[in-house]
């Protein structure tokens, strides 16, 4: 087993990256032509990296399970994507950056990564920019900015409400140009089962074609997993309903430790969770807290309606409890405010799991900046909100179109109604600075390994991060492993490892086809999903994680006793896609659980209810847990936990204070 070493150069933190690049070991364009990697997964950071690596000369198979790369979870984002260029001259700067991300994720992210990030992300602007991403303008022709939470300046580029969808269509182009030139094999509607391990490197995957059930077997000189975030263990979330854990739990069965799996970002702005139909959660872009105001009533089980209750009964309490921040803190501190009110007996609506997202003082005051503009002095309360309802329009038109749909209620005359779900996991497979795993020749890229968010990431750094990945970090440092590959021919397809590795996929999907119980999969993620929900969820407690741990024991044997997949496996069978897909998510609720346990603090968007200020926020050990926790799987569901110390050289440690 590979040791725990995250090779992050020597030097000074801001010359790290910059000498590595240029002592980098390289492979000759000739070379490039011969080697072969494969991508797994094509949103943001698989797209990115396909297109870059194809372009570069090296030969790509790229596989995603949708039907096309442009329906990639990555389309969903809304907000933004954090880069500091400091076009609003409001002294924001690469250490800036740096210094916000390490803080908002509480102090538990490497230096060395974060500082890259920071350092590439105005590349990635200009990049999308010269693909021709949409992103907005301002006035003068410049791109805009808007505010983003746990900053005091606005550094987030955003087309509208999505960004997402805009960069992808972005990164989805520079890989179909690369299609169309036949440097990129493209493989829809393919899931990666099993990684092919040949004397302990990644040599290939076992995919399953998901129209025809067949086991296909695909070799390359190295593996990248770009196959998203984990975040559907909780059943209802923002995610997907495809997005999965599958690719990068496999990868862990292989050898590949899995870093902080506890660490799962709330997002708190969500519409509430509506009946036990629902099967997924909606966000709201984190941009409405920019120009919203959330509050509750002053008055507890309040009955009347937002706009019955006068202003000095309302209570804006992010405002009131960090005046620094206001309603841009962090999300973690965001969303454990809105539950403590919650549970307080302030919420609103029928379920009292919900707070008030409020446009009104915004829209007034857009609306008397576009009085001054069409030259009415001293307009009407009315004039300001008809001309401010525009300017709202255009900025988050498609985010208010999309609450009215879902909830039947016009934003622009009530306030929204959200509460904290689901969203992100910072956690992921660990990866040293190259982002490869700790199975050589595998590499884990965005959310699918755990680098750069420490324990809670901040707003509009997912889309930088996936971006800075494919782009601007994976074309270096693959080459520095590819480039003792040289001698390595094509393997063989029938190789002892290939053999195994298909048998091994094949006996898991026969299994559950014969286990011929009486429940669905469905019923079993619901399970499953409430349990990590109540006892691994927003807060946690010893007592809690511990019965939550035998909970899932429990649910797992009666997955595997009394399952029902109807159908077989030589066909298209969503159900069998799911069973697999919800045995890697029971098993990794168990070692989330764990890992909450054993982080005896709270950290981020990992509250341990035992371990707060007396203000409720969360209380950091950094003398027993400023550590990465690594865990290796040993086989039969246990793990071994293995700790990389984190060391902070620029950054003075210090308790997060957003007041």
């Amino acid at each position: 087993m590979a040791e725990l070493n995250a090779h992050i150069p020597e030097g000074e933190l801001t010359d790290k990256w910059t000498k590595l690049r240029s002592s980098m070991p390289l492979v000759n364009p000739a070379n490039k032509r011969s080697i072969e990697i494969i991508v797994v997964g094509s949103g943001l950071a698989g797209a990115s990296a396909a297109a870059t690596l194809a372009e570069m000369g090296y030969k790509v198979k790229c596989f995603c399970f949708q039907d096309s790369p442009r329906r990639a979870h990555s389309i969903a984002a809304q907000g933004g994507i954090n880069a500091a260029k400091n076009y609003q001259n409001d002294g924001d700067s690469t250490y800036r950056l740096f210094y916000d991300t390490i803080k908002g994720g509480d102090y538990r992210a490497r230096e060395a990564n974060v500082h890259r990030l920071a350092e590439v992300s105005a590349n990635i602007i200009d990049q999308c920019v010269a693909q021709g991403v949409p992103l907005a303008r301002e006035y003068g022709g410049l791109l805009d900015n808007r505010s983003f939470g746990g900053t005091q300046v606005q550094r987030t580029f955003y087309a509208a409400g999505q960004t997402g969808q805009q960069l992808l269509l972005g990164a989805y182009s520079a890989l179909e140009r690369q299609v169309g030139m036949g440097k990129v094999e493209m493989f829809t509607r393919h899931e990666m089962l099993e990684v092919v391990v040949v004397e302990g490197k990644a040599r290939g995957i076992i995919a399953r074609n998901l129209l025809t059930g067949e086991l296909e077997r695909h070799s390359g000189h190295a593996v990248l997993l770009c196959s998203g975030g984990y975040g559907n263990v909780f059943y209802l979330s923002t995610n997907a309903m495809g997005s999965n854990v599958t690719a990068a739990w496999k990868a862990h069965k292989k050898g590949a430790f899995f870093g902080n799996p506890c660490y799962t970002q709330i997002h708190p702005t969500c519409i509430p969770v509506s009946g036990d139909h629902q099967s997924k959660l909606t966000l709201m872009s984190e941009s409405l807290r920019n120009d919203g105001r959330i509050w509750v009533p002053k008055k507890k089980d309040d009955p009347r309606k937002a706009s019955e209750i006068p202003e000095d009964e309302r209570d804006y309490y992010l405002e009131r409890r960090y005046p620094a921040f206001g309603n841009l803190v962090p999300r973690d501190v965001a969303s454990r405010a809105a539950k403590e009110r919650c549970d307080a007996g302030y919420g609103v609506g029928n379920s009292k799991l919900a707070v008030y997202l409020d446009f009104k003082a915004n829209t007034e005051r857009y609306g008397r900046i576009e009085a001054s503009k069409h030259n009415i002095h001293n307009p009407d309360k009315e004039t300001c909100m008809k001309l401010g309802r525009e300017v709202i329009k255009e900025k988050y038109g498609n985010l208010f179109d999309m609450y009215a749909q879902i909830t039947g209620e016009d934003p622009y005359e009530l306030p929204m109604r959200i509460y904290p779900a689901v969203h992100y996991t910072m956690g992921g497979l660990w990866v040293d600075y190259n982002l490869m795993t700790t199975v050589p020749g595998l590499y884990a890229l965005g959310e699918a390994n755990f680098s750069d968010h420490g324990a809670n990431r901040l707003g509009a750094s997912a889309l930088m991060q996936g971006l800075a990945d494919g782009y601007f970090v994976i074309p270096y440092t693959i080459g520095a492993y590819l480039s003792k590959e040289l001698a390595t021919k094509p393997i063989p397809q029938d190789h002892p490892a290939f053999v195994e590795a298909e048998a091994s996929a094949k006996a898991i999907l026969d299994k559950f086809l014969s286990i011929k119980g009486t429940k669905s999969v469905d019923h079993f993620h619901k399970k499953l999903g409430k349990i990590m929900w109540e006892k691994c969820g927003m807060a946690r407690n010893e007592k809690g994680l511990k019965e939550g741990i035998a909970e899932i024991q429990q649910l797992r044997k009666e997955f595997w006793s009394d399952l029902r997949v109807p159908g077989s496996a030589d066909e298209m069978n969503p159900e069998l896609e799911k069973a697999g897909r919800v045995a890697d998510f029971i098993e990794l609720g168990e070692l989330m659980c764990m890992d909450a346990l054993n982080r005896n603090e709270s950290c981020g968007g990992h509250f341990r209810e035992e371990y707060q200020t007396e203000e409720g926020e969360a209380l950091r050990d950094d003398e027993n847990y400023a550590y990465v926790a690594a865990w290796e799987y040993k086989g039969d569901v246990t793990f071994e936990l293995h700790k990389e110390e984190l060391k902070f050289e620029n950054i003075k440690v210090a308790q997060r204070s957003y007041k």
